[in-house]
């Protein structure tokens, strides 16, 4: 089985079309938990009426990427799970294409496939990996999808819009931080659990026909922003704990090199 756990704040029109294609999904055999972060805006009651397969877990206030996803993990049942932005669509055969890629090797722990942006002619990833200085960089990023990253093969990392996971590696790197360490609250988070799953062996293996479509931004960002996604279009807060995980992440990957 398959668990799918989406985080959700203020969003129910993104929440809505993520749900509707996990509906699509090809492949069955799945169970869907939403943790809302303390929404207002008619998510909760949307999801209680016209989503009754839904596992919801209500949070009474906003607690962040990493804490609310850690809850779902937590209570999910499948042996592989995929952590899914409310602002992704799947295509339809995502999940038959993903569970036969980690199915190609044991020590996969992670399936990465490609995520295009909402014009679905534009590359969002293609995989997550450690730049200069650590900077986590999304392959493909901002580029037209011309069919030049059609080759699978084994890679870094997955991009935290869309990180499928094989259960057995997620409580592998389990520490007391949580799956997804709770301290970065949001942004970096990804580039830390796929490093720290490199760490313990397990491997991330890129295909191509795991298809989903981002809006890059979607879950924060809103009218104009939404077209330039990027740090200074960011409200405040977000900018904030964007610069403190970034710091944050740097001390653990100079720790990690260093070693």
């Amino acid at each position: 089985m398959i668990s799918i756990i989406t985080v959700n704040y203020n969003r129910k029109d993104l929440l809505r079309q993520c749900l509707d294609s996990i509906r699509a999904q090809s492949f069955k055999d799945i169970e869907i938990i939403v943790v809302d972060n303390g929404s207002v805006d008619g998510s909760v009651e949307m999801v209680v009426r016209f989503y009754p397969e839904v596992n919801l877990i209500r949070n009474v206030r906003n607690l962040l990427f990493c804490k609310a996803q850690n809850q779902g993990i937590k209570v999910s049942r499948g042996d592989f799970v995929l952590c899914l932005n409310n602002d992704c669509i799947l295509h339809k055969d995502y999940l038959e294409e993903a569970i036969y890629t980690a199915g190609l090797d044991r020590k996969i722990g992670m399936v990465s496939g490609k995520i295009l942006r909402s014009d679905r002619m534009t590359i969002d990833s293609t995989g997550l990996f450690p730049g200069r200085f650590g900077k986590a960089i999304e392959r493909g990023y901002g580029e037209i999808d011309h069919g030049q990253y059609e080759n699978p093969g084994y890679i870094f990392g997955v991009s935290g819009s869309c990180s499928f996971f094989r259960r057995a590696a997620l409580e592998d790197v389990k520490d007391r931080y949580g799956y997804f360490d709770e301290r970065f609250g949001m942004y970096y988070e990804d580039i830390d659990i796929c490093c720290r799953m490199q760490k313990k062996g397990w491997r991330c293996y890129y295909n191509p026909s795991v298809i989903a479509y981002h809006i890059r931004g979607g879950t924060f960002l809103r009218g104009v922003c939404r077209h330039r996604p990027g740090f200074f279009n960011l409200p405040l807060q977000f900018k904030k704990i964007y610069i403190k995980s970034r710091c944050l992440w740097l001390l653990k990957y100079l720790h990690c090199v260093t070693m």
